[in-house]
């Protein structure tokens, strides 16, 4: 039997697996979340590995608490290159339960897809893994190793500080990072780029206390207008990111982003413009991008006649490859304080920073993916870039150098991430199950 007839055979147990998967609220805040349910999460990763051959599966705990299923497998052949295996068995919280349109914590299949939280991120991606590896059986190629974390989702950094102290239990000459996904359902596709953040919460602060609007107002300082008035100064008029000291010229080099697409994929009303003077795949992948996160001020319901002596707002900063967080976050903070207008005082804490990642791209295990994608696609693989952050990746990068690190996955625009009613294709757990199956069988053959 082929592989990809195996697969399919596989796939009722793959919707049974993943239902009973999903059921499980591993959302790693134990404030709101009961924390027996992200042990039970791993427990569930660490048995089902197990009866893949990973015979030494174990929970290691990291040092924020939580727990990584680590394992190894071998195969015969000794000098076979070993692959690293890894997805997150932690899940985003519902957020808003009542704009879900199914149970959150209950796979549930509408117009072709498998609905509730983490069907794509990450639960259906470990699946995949498993596929993969019940397809293939006892025919394995390669070594395994395998790292199934529970905290990436809270970016607590648990696995982050692992890895280094760990590197030998880790140490793969190719590591599959099946937390991303393909361009469009059917459309192959590995990300090659990720960019990084700085967080700052700026805070501006005027008079001592609120003063009446009509006895002051139009003379005192506004701390909630000097406020408005530094943040219109982070975006031109097109919506171009404005900070001095940041490149804001770089083209996006790989797959583009059909403007149409992503208009659709956004959701935008026909009336609503796309932002910035790039393409999309520019303006998403090659430039720093400024989102207002939140703001702290008066609110409209109770608000009284009166100068707001106090405002704040928490500031996200993405910036690509090729721009270095310290350096972002100098100029991020000299910006606001230079657009203070009114000699307002200005106090900007730094929150977070992560570095951009771009991926080597010319070794053996991408030339054995592109193969795997043709195959089990019909397409050549893309290559994209991703907003996001993800820093294991720099982590893993800087303790493996040597590694091919390759970000795949079943996620795609309609999987709705991060976001209510998030759902997975089955038909891209299917395909990237044969293309691991594939490449694991391919990159075996780059070894002599």
């Amino acid at each position: 039997m082929e592989l990809r007839e195996r697969i399919n055979v596989l796939m009722p147990e793959v919707r049974d697996e993943l239902a009973e998967f999903v059921a499980m609220q591993s959302v790693a805040d134990p404030r709101r979340y009961p924390p027996e349910e992200c042990h039970r999460a791993a427990e569930w990763v660490r048995e089902k590995f197990a009866r893949c051959g990973f015979t030494d599966a174990r929970l290691e705990e990291t040092a924020d608490g939580s727990h990584a299923v680590v394992g190894t497998r071998r195969c015969p052949n000794l000098q076979a290159p070993t692959v690293l295996l890894y997805a997150h068995y932690d899940v985003q919280p519902p957020l808003d339960d009542t704009a879900w349109d199914t149970p959150p914590f209950q796979l549930t299949e509408k117009d072709g897809r498998w609905y509730g939280r983490g069907t794509a991120d990450c639960k259906g991606n470990i699946l995949v893994h498993l596929t993969a590896l019940r397809a293939l059986g006892a025919e394995l190629p390669v070594h395994l190793k395998l790292v199934v974390e529970g905290s990436e989702e809270q970016g607590t950094g648990g696995l982050e500080a692992f890895v280094p102290d760990h590197a030998d239990l880790l140490r793969a000459d190719a590591i599959l990072v099946c937390d991303t996904g393909n361009a469009d359902v059917g459309r192959p596709a590995a990300t090659v780029s990720l960019r990084g953040m700085v967080n700052v919460v700026v805070t501006v602060e005027a008079l001592t206390s609120n003063l009446h609007s009509g006895m002051f107002g139009g003379a005192a300082p506004d701390a909630l207008a000097a406020l408005v008035a530094m943040l219109a100064t982070l975006r031109d008029t097109k919506g171009n990111t404005t900070i001095e000291g940041l490149d804001n010229s770089q083209i996006w080099a790989g797959e583009h982003y059909p403007p149409e697409q992503f208009r659709s994929d956004a959701g935008m009303a026909d009336t609503e413009s796309l932002l910035g003077d790039g393409t999309v795949s520019d303006m998403l992948w090659a430039r720093p991008a400024l989102t207002i996160l939140g703001i702290d001020c008066p609110p409209v319901v109770g608000s009284a006649a009166a100068i707001a002596p106090r405002a704040r707002a928490r500031l996200n900063l993405r910036i690509p490859p090729g721009i270095e967080p310290a350096r972002a976050q100098q100029a991020l903070i000299a910006h606001l304080n230079a657009a203070a207008p009114w000699g307002v005082g200005v106090d900007i804490e730094l929150e977070a920073t992560g570095a951009p990642y771009r991926a080597r791209t010319d070794g053996p295990a991408y030339q054995a993916l592109d193969a795997a994608m043709r195959e089990a696609y019909g397409l050549p693989m893309a290559m994209l870039g991703q907003g996001g952050s993800i820093p294991l990746c720099n982590v893993l990068a800087d303790t493996y150098p040597d590694a091919e690190i390759i970000l795949i996955g079943v996620e795609e625009p309609r999987a709705l991430i991060h976001a209510p009613n998030e759902s997975v294709a089955p038909s891209e757990i299917a395909a990237m199950s044969l293309v691991e199956a594939r490449f694991l069988q391919n990159y075996a053959g780059t070894r002599p």
